[in-house]
């Protein structure tokens, strides 16, 4: 399926050397909400305030990546071996979840591979599906726009699909969602992907994270963490792309589906964060359903986890799904929010830590026949709702169910913003443009200065 094109509008590019509007259709007057942006000079770039905290951790993020760098052949190599791991086939599970190459026992000991592995391939329900899902880089929702966007970051429109990753070694292929179960075991032309055409060490792996779109049954490619046993882990967002769109050429990977190659694999078009790349990603015709826009910080290293170094942002035009429906399929009228229950009675986010929005009482939790660990859908009130210091609060919650086992995380603090924000004052098209263009203005400016 086809994507078809927006009929929104974008200005000459040149435009914005003389401050001329961007956008050839008028802004919406600003809302009434507390998150509306104020009254501004039109003759000036428009920036819309920030509403959050994101910056401050996307800054936090890039100082201290470096300070995590570990061993990043062994982190590939523990996680390759995980997803070729077969399911459990027996009760027995581990009690703790695998150690994290990361991490040392008592005797100051790294964790082997193999433990790591093993460990991993033993795990069963919920401590399974954390523990695949947290191997994949999941993003922020964009809920400001970064200051420097036209500068630092890439953008690509997101195939609709399900997220997994998908690893090629030994004459065979295997992708897996993110709560851990195997999606499919198929042969493929990437590295060592089937019996036919092995090439150096059969052992030799790639690890590629991937969106599978069924309508054209393909993988697209949003990322690669190792190709050929060399990780990438450590390596910016920028070579990362590079890599996997010159290494992918390598081979027939992108081939039509035959014998030894079930599957087609794509890589989804990544452009810097211009006007023009922005006009691309949102307004471009693709293959593919497009769900959101992709934003990928050019310094970030692969993080894996909840990380403010890559943002998803969509609106109805680029998405079918803005706002989150309940299990009818309807937007309800409150805005719902899924939280993890803890041992204390705590609700909290996905995010590391935890972000908490209220609590339940014992009595409450064993009436209901609940346990830490729980995923709890909850209805907020507008009212209930205010902004601190960048965080969210919610004066109160109700109860509106309990999810099923298939879901993983609970909703994170920036979806949910990002969420409130969709149903009052959302971050518009226009507000990425305007930023993109002032930053463009800067970029301008000082370029000029250094000449003089």
């Amino acid at each position: 399926m086809t994507q078809p094109a927006s009929v929104w509008l974008w200005p000459p590019i040149k435009n914005h050397r003389h401050k001329k509007p961007l956008l050839t259709r008028r802004r919406p007057p600003p809302s009434k909400s507390a998150m509306a942006p104020p009254q501004h000079d039109p003759r000036r770039p428009y920036k819309r305030p920030a509403i959050s905290d994101q910056q401050r951790r996307r800054d936090s993020a890039l100082q201290t990546q470096s300070a995590r760098r570990a061993d990043a052949q062994a982190r590939a190599r523990s996680l390759a071996n995980s997803l070729l791991s077969p399911q459990p086939s027996s009760p027995a599970a581990a009690d703790q979840p695998p150690p994290s190459p990361d991490a040392r026992d008592e005797r100051g000991h790294d964790p082997t591979v193999a433990d790591v592995a093993s460990a991993a391939a033993k795990l069963r329900g919920p401590d399974q599906r954390r523990w695949f899902a947290r191997q994949i880089m999941l993003p922020e929702w964009m809920v400001d726009a970064p200051p420097r966007l036209a500068r630092d970051w890439h953008v690509s429109a997101r195939p609709a699909g399900k997220r997994c990753m998908v690893v090629s070694s030994n004459g065979i292929t295997i992708s897996r969602l993110r709560n851990g179960t195997i999606l499919h075991r198929f042969p493929s032309a990437l590295p060592n992907g089937s019996k036919k055409g092995l090439s150096g060490p059969a052992s030799s792996y790639s690890i590629l994270d991937c969106i599978f779109h069924e309508p054209d049954e393909t993988y697209y490619i949003v990322d690669m963490i190792c190709w050929r046993g060399y990780s990438l882990y450590d390596c910016t967002a920028e070579f990362r792309f590079f890599w996997v769109n010159s290494k992918l050429t390598e081979t027939s990977a992108g081939d039509p589906p035959s014998t030894y190659h079930r599957y087609r694999f794509s890589v989804v078009p990544m452009y810097e964060s211009t006007l023009e790349g922005l006009q691309a990603a949102y307004s471009g015709s693709t293959p593919y359903v497009k769900d959101g826009l992709l934003f990928y910080n050019k310094h970030a290293h692969f993080q894996a986890g909840i990380t403010p170094l890559t943002l998803v942002w969509k609106d109805n035009t680029c998405s079918q799904y803005l706002i989150d429906t309940d299990s009818e399929g309807q937007v309800p009228t409150e805005q719902h929010v899924v939280l993890e229950l803890q041992e204390d009675g705590k609700l909290v986010t996905s995010d590391d830590p935890p972000i908490a929005f209220g609590s339940l009482d014992n009595e409450f939790i064993q009436k209901s026949n609940l346990r830490p660990g729980n995923l709890l859908r909850f209805s907020v009130r507008d009212e209930s709702v205010k902004l601190v210091d960048g965080k969210m609060e919610i004066g109160q919650l109700q109860l509106a169910g309990k999810l099923n086992r298939s879901r993983t995380f609970a909703d994170s603090h920036s979806k949910v913003l990002f969420q409130y924000a969709a149903r009052h004052a959302p971050l518009r098209i226009e507000d990425l443009v305007a930023a993109v263009q002032s930053n463009s203005m800067e970029i301008e400016s000082t370029d000029v200065e250094m000449q003089g």
